[in-house]
């Protein structure tokens, strides 16, 4: 199977955005309607969809559940959703406006007892473990915090209860457009050969989503490098039909 691409939309106030390196104050707003660009994205061929709230991320609860509620009504896609589910209620409540999979960071550090419950509760099929890594230690609450543990802190808890997806973003390189490191994730892949790794950050060009393949990396999160134009849904739907 091919290298999964998966879009990335970056939300805040309800529109599309892009944050460098994780900086708030680092904000570029795009014109494109959360919901169109979805669209567009499904109409090539792509199946899955990564949705970030980045006003949850700081609030520390769902904020823009309307626009998950529109993309997942009028779209097919498969829509994976990060950034303030911090409790069950609001687990549930961003499961129910219609996205199929959870990204759970912050909650994965502070609470490792409600993470592990999660996963017999939901299914790994359903749970990601967000790894937002910062000069190798795991960062969180909208990477504004350095947790003082390392990603193989997390995998030690979590893989032997089940997980099975990790998305794992190289915060240094994260709206950088400097392509990733490869290395990296190819070591995390050796590492922990069970659980899908999904690479996430810096992806610049096309050239970039071929390499991962050509290493045998599972899926990658591209972002800014599509609303940038370097990145075409040209080159993406060439890349599906050929898959």
């Amino acid at each position: 199977m091919k290298t999964i691409i998966i879009p990335a939309i970056d939300l805040m106030d309800g529109k599309c955005v892009r944050l460098t390196q994780g900086d708030y104050g680092q904000k570029k707003e795009y014109s494109a309607d959360p919901l169109d660009m979805a669209r567009q994205y499904e109409d090539i061929g792509i199946t899955r969809l990564h949705v970030v709230d980045l006003d949850g991320a700081k609030a520390k609860r769902p904020c823009n559940l309307a626009v998950l509620e529109r993309i997942a009504s009028g779209t097919g896609l498969d829509i994976e959703w990060g950034g303030g589910v911090k409790d069950a209620a609001a687990l549930r409540s961003v499961l129910d406006a219609g996205a199929g999979r959870i990204i759970c960071g912050s909650v994965a550090v502070d609470n490792r007892e409600e993470f592990t419950s999660w996963l017999a509760e939901f299914g790994p099929s359903r749970i990601i473990l967000g790894a937002d890594v910062r000069d190798g230690k795991v960062a969180t609450h909208g990477w504004l915090k350095d947790s003082g543990l390392s990603l193989a802190d997390l995998m030690g808890w979590y893989v032997p209860c089940g997980l099975s997806q990790m998305i794992c973003t190289d915060i240094s390189k994260d709206g950088m457009l400097q392509g990733p490191d490869f290395d990296f994730y190819v070591g995390l892949k050796e590492s922990w050969p069970s659980v899908d790794v999904t690479l996430s950050g810096g992806i610049s060009c096309f050239a970039d989503v071929v390499r991962a393949a050509e290493l045998g990396l599972h899926s990658v999160i591209v972002g800014k490098a599509i609303y940038e134009g370097r990145i075409t849904l040209k080159e993406m739907e060439s890349w599906l039909l050929n898959a």
